[in-house]
């Protein structure tokens, strides 16, 4: 049993969570962070153990409480543990001058055509080098505050290894008007994936709730109870054999690695996605040798954000950007289309 709670610290606006976690006997004799890793959602393991090392729990039997700093402890069935989780100190990003490839500015928004491989906004394990510290060095201290000290100015994102155009607003009123757009599926988005297998039909409609898989903290997954309701429309574009297909996808909400899950659930994977993409790597095997060691040195996955289109949301022009894929993904398509025309 998980019960959780979220408590202002001495009448701070950051929170402290506290999780409280009741052993039972099937759960007798496990890790200590394991136990938590599995019950905590939103902390990794990795991060679970820091918190035990720096005396964030204690373990109650009866009324016999203490502080538990070992990691590898092994609870015992009716022991209570109680986990504090102190609100994270948010560093603020630093200016970086990168290489922006900017589709369109004014004084209100950017358009910037992101390359894969590039993070959006700091986070654990990418704390600079960002589109972020990118945009900080660019524009100053002209991004709106709306989404926070890590996130200026971001009103969507793309995943690391998703390529393709993003919206950024440079002021307050610009941000709630993106976001408002957002919230209405009132914003044009169009990605291109180049995935496993073929579908079946030529137009589609994907609708199925995402959330966190429950075998996958990792991975989100199209879950029957639970998760934030998300729909994708995608369009067969061209189809190289029984092997692999172009589909055009168009987003009428924006979940995590919502595209990806999507298509994945319709067996038919973005090629290159390492988290949804495995299990149809044994198409390798179908695949002409330079067609197939073209496909394993493909770093990142095929998918690609082709069109964005809004009304700007200060001055009311209908903008609409285009972006075609880069040069690593239109070469892949590129041997694809040899594959079919041989």
């Amino acid at each position: 049993m998980l019960f959780s709670v979220q408590c202002c610290v001495m009448g701070e606006n950051p929170k402290t969570e506290i999780h409280e976690i009741a052993v039972g006997p099937d759960e007798a004799r496990q890790r200590l962070d394991r136990l938590l890793s599995q019950k905590v959602e939103g902390h990794s393991r990795m991060r679970i153990k820091a918190l035990i090392e720096s005396g964030q729990v204690r373990v109650r039997q009866g009324d016999d409480g203490r502080t538990v700093t070992e990691p590898s402890y092994r609870v015992k069935s009716g022991e209570r543990i109680t986990l504090q989780v102190p609100p994270a100190v948010e560093a603020k990003p630093v200016p970086q001058v990168m290489d922006l490839d900017i589709v369109f500015e004014d004084e209100h928004l950017i358009v910037v055509d992101k390359p894969a491989g590039l993070v959006v906004h700091p986070a654990p394990g990418n704390p600079d080098h960002t589109l972020v510290n990118a945009l900080l060095a660019h524009c100053g201290d002209s991004l709106s505050g709306v989404g926070g000290v890590r996130r200026p100015g971001i009103v969507h994102r793309l995943d690391k290894d998703t390529s393709g155009l993003l919206v950024v607003a440079k002021h307050d009123a610009a941000h709630v008007g993106l976001s408002t757009l957002f919230a209405r599926h009132d914003i044009q988005r169009r990605y291109r994936a180049l995935v496993w297998g073929r579908p079946l039909q030529v137009e589609g409609r994907v609708e199925g709730n995402i959330g966190r898989d429950p075998n996958n903290r990792k991975k989100m997954a199209v879950v029957s109870a639970g998760g934030k309701p998300a729909v994708t429309h995608y369009k067969l574009m061209q189809t190289f054999g029984p092997v692999a297909a172009v589909v055009d996808c168009r987003l009428e909400t924006g979940r995590t690695h919502q595209i990806r899950v999507h298509l994945a659930s319709l067996g038919h994977p973005v090629i290159g996605d390492p988290l949804y993409g495995r299990e149809r790597r044994s198409r390798l095997n179908e695949l002409q040798d330079k067609l197939r060691v073209a496909v394993k040195n493909f770093r990142r996955q095929a998918l690609h954000a082709v069109e964005l289109g809004f009304r700007h949301p200060v001055v009311g022009q209908d903008l609409n950007f285009r972006s075609d894929p880069p040069y690593e993904m239109q070469t892949l398509l590129d041997q694809f289309q040899r594959l079919d025309s041989g």
